[in-house]
């Protein structure tokens, strides 16, 4: 069994970690969009006398997408194609190659979208022989972690001529209303230095899941008898010593250079790290690894690699000299695949899904370090290793934990897959649900009373470890925290990101905000005037994902609410399509020349956030005083604590 599951797992497991999902910041999401994420090119071919075949060619900017005319209802904005020549006639509806499909969880609709290229053709039939250009333009919204809703005019040229855009002029009363939208900001320095989630968390969990690792079969008796070897084997102390580090230097090294072939994969398609999250059959791949490893670890079976593998690297490492301790090195990191390769399937998956590539290298690199210390410590301290406890049944113990451990991930991935298709499977009840009988029957495990194959027998609760009975309470109470969420008795917001949402649930609830609102910037800053309370701008969209995701998964946290409470709050929708009263519609000319007809209220308020913070992307969340000095640094999609702490920030000054 061994070498037929192993090649399945390598095989699958390496597909699978190349398709995890990147949540990206984009790098001018707080200042100005110097780059577009759409760039278009357009063609056109005679079919006949008087009929055309349009081509619209858009290039779509790594990790972003775009999405389809042909996007339900419900879901995020569709793209738009709006012809303004007349004496044309469209022959059939258009059409567009390269589609995608994925079930978006907080729309609840199956979504169409465009990634890396955009192909749209449409036919077209001259009604007026005259026409020698056929002119329009385009709505569409681009969508990375933030979306944008952009705007290109386009021009078929019929007789072969070289038409440009014409430059519309903008008389006087537009200048004065697009004046109008610019507002007297102080401290000004602080846009374009949107603040960031730390990388280097994925560091420490990295070096959290080494030192798991460490106290496994697999790894905690190689310690001591390496440290002996290298500090017995040396001539002196300082030659063992040397040795020690180095050995430890290519056990970090080793588990880095795992991290190399993601950054070539990401340099050359950089969607392959971004499909995990939609692609049902990689999830339901990862479901039935982590399962495997999961039984593995309760020991029903074992999962080695080839014993020739560590055979021929044992028996490279008595070459000699640094070769052979780099070979030394690579040895334990095989030989230990067994226990540390349920623990890297994890690590891998979070890193990639956090970031990409480089985030995966940063967390290799402090699983490496973590394993890697105790080995130089010990060297540079050998009556240390007296301290250590002595191998035996507490190491099966961790093991089985860390097969419960896996389960429950196991679950998260084919809780995606059961989103991605709506299949209705796993809806937040029975996911909770299961949840609870694994951290259940865990807590049973731990007190004694379920025993797994190489455990020894059930002894009397008394003669248990402390440190055994302290994690089966902690289990215990997990548990309850699982069984009062499951009742609705509380939001389980420290698992938040692994249950399913709130919306996908049996019985989900409507939640209404005690928030007072505003949805007009002047309306919502006379009433701040008049109380002395702070602002908090809200550039928001209809249509956006990840806005949804931030009102559902961080303004419901108490403290953040709490917060907010003490702001005025005022909400500018980008993409709201009511039209503006005819008095009120200008012409406004962006930077780059383009001269844009403000009609909508989203037409407004798109203006005003590109105007005022160079910012064309939502969610995007501005402090300001009632005098609209800047409070803090605007920020994005961001996690609880880091919105917790910046509303503090503003509050506090």
């Amino acid at each position: 069994m061994n070498k037929k599951i192993l090649t399945f797992f390598i095989a699958l497991w390496a597909v699978a970690f190349a398709g995890a999902q990147i949540n990206f910041q984009p790098s001018f999401g707080g200042g100005q969009q110097d780059e577009n994420p759409v760039v278009w090119t357009f063609s056109q071919e005679r079919l006949s006398e008087g009929e055309y075949l349009l081509t619209f060619k858009g290039k779509i900017a790594p990790k972003w997408h775009v999405y389809s005319q042909n996007n339900p209802k419900g879901g995020a904005l569709p793209m738009v194609i709006t012809y303004t020549t007349e004496g044309i006639e469209l022959v059939g509806a258009s059409e567009e190659e390269g589609l995608h499909k994925a079930f978006n969880d907080v729309f609840g609709v199956d979504e169409l979208f465009f990634e890396k290229e955009i192909k749209i053709t449409q036919k077209v039939k001259l009604t007026d022989p005259n026409v020698k250009h056929i002119k329009g333009n385009i709505f569409c919204q681009a969508c990375i972690d933030v979306c944008i809703n952009l705007k290109e005019d386009f021009v078929f040229s019929l007789d072969g001529s070289v038409a440009q855009v014409e430059q519309k002029q903008v008389d006087a009363r537009s200048e004065d209303m697009a004046k109008q939208l610019e507002i007297p900001l102080k401290n000004k320095e602080l846009i374009g230095k949107p603040e960031q989630e730390s990388s280097w968390m994925v560091f420490v969990l990295g070096f959290l899941g080494g030192f798991i690792a460490l106290l496994t079969p697999c790894v905690f008796p190689m310690i001591p008898l390496t440290v002996s070897f290298f500090t017995k084997q040396s001539k002196t102390r300082k030659k063992g010593v040397f040795n020690a580090i180095l050995y430890g230097f290519f056990i970090l090294l080793i588990y880095v250079l795992l991290s190399i072939p993601f950054h070539f994969l990401d340099n050359i398609d950089p969607e392959i790290l971004n499909t995990i999250s939609t692609n049902v059959w990689l999830n339901v791949v990862f479901f039935v690894i982590f399962v495997i490893f999961a039984f593995s670890f309760f020991g029903f079976y074992e999962i080695t690699l080839p014993a020739s593998w560590g055979n021929k690297m044992d028996n490279a490492s008595s070459v000699g000299g640094i070769i052979g301790i780099f070979f030394m090195a690579l040895t334990l990191a095989i030989v230990s695949f067994s226990c540390t390769g349920p623990i890297l399937g994890s690590l891998l998956a979070g890193s990639l899904s956090s970031g990409g590539a480089m985030q995966l290298t940063l967390g290799m690199a402090g699983f490496g370090l973590s394993l890697a210390l105790p080995f130089v410590l010990f060297a540079l301290f050998p009556s240390w290793l007296n301290s250590l406890p002595k191998s035996g049944g507490w190491m099966t113990t961790a093991k089985v934990f860390l097969g419960f451990l896996e389960l429950a991930f196991a679950l998260k991935f084919l809780s995606n897959a059961d989103l991605v298709q709506h299949w209705g499977l796993l809806k937040r009840e029975v996911f909770v649900g299961l949840w609870l009988l694994l951290f259940a029957f865990l807590t049973l495990y731990l007190f004694g009373f379920i025993r797994f194959p190489h455990d020894e027998p059930r002894k009397p609760l008394k003669q248990y470890s402390k440190g055994r009975l302290l994690i089966g309470v902690l289990s215990a109470a997990f548990s309850v925290y699982l069984l009062l969420g499951l009742f609705g008795k509380n939001n389980l917001r420290l698992l938040s990101g692994f249950p399913p949402p709130e919306s996908y649930a049996f019985f989900h609830k409507e939640q209404k905000s005690e928030q007072v609102v505003f949805k007009d910037y002047y309306e919502g800053m006379a009433y701040a005037k008049a109380h002395n309370m702070p602002v908090m701008l809200d550039f928001t969209g209809w249509a956006c994902v990840n806005c949804r995701k931030m009102e559902e998964h961080v303004w419901t946290d108490p403290e953040v609410k709490k917060l907010m409470q003490r702001y005025v709050l005022i909400s500018l929708y980008v993409d709201d399509k009511e039209e503006l009263p005819k008095d009120k519609q200008f012409d406004f000319k962006h930077r780059n020349g383009r001269v844009e007809y403000i009609k909508t209220i989203g037409d407004k308020w798109a203006t005003f956030q590109e105007v005022n913070f160079s910012s064309a992307s939502q969610p995007y969340y501005v402090l300001l005083s009632p005098d609209t000095e800047l409070l803090s640094t605007p920020v994005q999609y961001v996690d609880v604590e880091t919105y917790k702490e910046w509303l503090k920030k503003g509050v506090k000054k």
